[in-house]
């Protein structure tokens, strides 16, 4: 009943690329499926990359939308479930090749911290926190991982 009929390459093209779908309550929120995903994310086929490459570059499109819908007195931070280490202010986020992925920064009295998380276990909670400094203007890792990205260094 109405299937659309695909071409082999077409059929084999869009179980490589990534697709996003998202529904939110709150009809001013854009969906993801609104925002194109990067090239540096779609422009290797999802089978070609590593479970820690992936994991990353679908981590890093989240955070940059979860700090688009910040104030400017607010920063990213990470909270921890089962476990008194608290919060993580994300500064700086990577992977190593072919299974784990990692998380720099700081708690909220300014210790350094790093979160490194085999990707089977990845479970990651953003959370708003008020920026360190009342004069800065808030820290958007999300936007230098974003740029990074899109120039396919990932």
């Amino acid at each position: 009943m109405g299937e659309k009929i695909e071409t082999a390459a077409e059929a084999a093209e869009a179980n490589a690329l990534p697709r996003v779908h998202e529904v939110h309550n709150d009809p001013a929120a854009k969906n993801a499926k609104d925002q194109p995903v990067p090239k540096g994310v779609s422009g290797k086929p999802v089978a070609q990359k590593s479970p820690a490459q992936w994991a990353y570059e679908r981590t890093v499109l989240y955070l940059k939308k979860f700090e688009e819908g910040l104030d400017e007195n607010h920063e990213i931070a990470m909270g921890f479930a089962g476990t008194d280490a608290g919060v993580l202010k994300i500064e700086g986020m990577g992977y190593f090749d072919p299974d784990v992925v990692t998380f720099y920064g700081a708690d909220p009295a300014g210790g350094k911290m790093q979160l490194v998380q085999h990707v089977s276990q990845l479970s990651v909670v953003f959370r708003a926190v008020p920026k360190a400094v009342e004069s800065e203007t808030p820290n958007r890792i999300g936007f230098k991982l974003l740029a990074d990205l899109e120039q396919g260094e990932a």
